[in-house]
């Protein structure tokens, strides 16, 4: 593969630290509600939490990085972030609980589109393909979500509670460190009013639309995942680390399959690529709850981590292919906006149903939804590209 463009490392570490800061919080807060009593209601309640600001910010953010390029949003995420996590730290609670879920996903909405909109925009050299471009850019929240839940298990075992949250505050602020010679660029020459109206054309395109869908069944089993394993793994009177390193197992998975990408993009079919992965990703999920032990669900996660993490870049290579140049912020926001509105609803059904059907009940349920979008992978492409 050819260099990396000017720029990138910093753009992919910056996106690394936003996505840590918002798994150490989920992680901590998820553990801190199971050890003080609460019951899977309250978990899927904070998950949802987590997902309601990409929700109602996902489609805006995306427009609002087409109008102001990258600083002003990365500064208005970072920030948000930074409230939430910092009031958990001082005094865990269910009210701070939920306003460091709000801030981290409100981060995720406005910081991590706009760096993912910079992305799409960088020049590639000859022979570079966008889909490896993504590739290593997902490597940085692959990384962070495989070491934050073991540091955070491991911190909560030995320091309490408080030393997870407070890794979260050291967190929260990297980014505008590690892009503040940024915040001098001048912003895009662009006319567009930021607003979710102008998005939601793009949804006129079935391709467009397919893709929507698909990206929308994976962010949900991949909730359901960490929904699950904290759930699943306090019944069993697992560790904190033990459950990190579940957490762990699965990212890390994601972290391998994005760097064969990398190796071999433009090589494979996507379209055999997308049903391998979906295939996968069903199996997974239907047998996970029936897992015996802690290394059968490791390999378990591992193997639905190799799934899920596989789809990401050529989603979001095929989502920029797809809409213009100038609209790129608006198709990855519309991205965020459908995930993450299925995200704020299906976590309350988990709790539901893992409180009535059992912990295993959420992993079904996707398995079932995830093998209904398979016509969906029709709208990736067949050939090599």
């Amino acid at each position: 593969m050819s260099a990396l463009p000017p720029g990138f490392v910093r753009l992919m570490a910056a996106l690394c630290s936003l996505h840590a800061t918002m798994a150490v919080a989920r992680v901590t807060g998820t553990l801190w509600l199971l050890k003080t009593g609460h019951s899977a209601a309250w978990v899927g309640l904070m998950l949802a939490l987590v997902a309601l600001t990409p929700a109602l910010l996902g489609a805006p953010a995306g427009a609002w990085a087409d109008r102001y390029g990258l600083w002003r949003p990365l500064l208005w995420g970072s920030c948000a972030a930074l409230v939430g996590v910092v009031s958990v730290w001082v005094y865990p609670s269910t009210y701070t609980l939920a306003l460091a879920a709000l801030g981290t996903g409100a981060a995720l909405a406005l910081a991590a589109v706009a760096i993912q909109r910079e992305i799409a925009l960088l020049p590639l050299e000859e022979g570079t393909h966008k889909q490896a471009l993504y590739s290593w850019a997902s490597l940085g929240p692959a990384v962070s979500n495989t070491a934050s839940p073991v540091l955070a298990g491991l911190l909560i075992d030995h320091a309490g509670f408080r030393a997870g949250f407070f890794l979260a505050v050291l967190l929260a602020p990297v980014g505008l460190l590690l892009l503040r010679k940024r915040r001098h660029v001048a912003w895009p020459s662009l006319k567009t009013t930021p607003s979710l109206l102008p998005a939601l054309d793009l949804l006129r395109q079935r391709p467009l639309r397919m893709l929507l869908l698909l990206n929308v069944a994976f962010a949900v089993s991949w909730d359901a995942h960490s929904f699950v394993v904290p759930v699943l793994g306090h019944a069993r009177e697992f560790s904190a680390s033990t459950i990190g390193v579940l957490l762990g197992s699965f990212s890390l998975a994601v972290m391998v399959v994005r760097l064969f990408i990398v190796r071999f993009a433009g090589q494979y079919s996507d379209r055999s690529a997308m049903r391998a992965a979906l295939a996968l990703c069903v199996a997974v999920l239907f047998v996970y709850p029936w897992l015996p032990g802690v290394l059968s669900m490791a390999m378990g996660s591992f193997l639905l981590g190799l799934a899920l993490g596989s789809v990401q870049p050529t989603l979001l290579a095929a989502l920029t292919d797809a809409t213009p140049r100038e609209r790129h912020g608006q198709a990855l926001g519309l991205r965020m906006f459908l995930a993450n509105s299925a995200g704020v609803l299906m976590p309350l059904g988990f709790g539901v149903a893992a409180s009535f059907a059992g912990p295993g009940a959420p992993l079904w349920l996707m398995a079932v939804l995830a093998a209904l979008c398979w016509p969906a992978t029709q709208a990736t492409r067949g050939n090599k590209p």
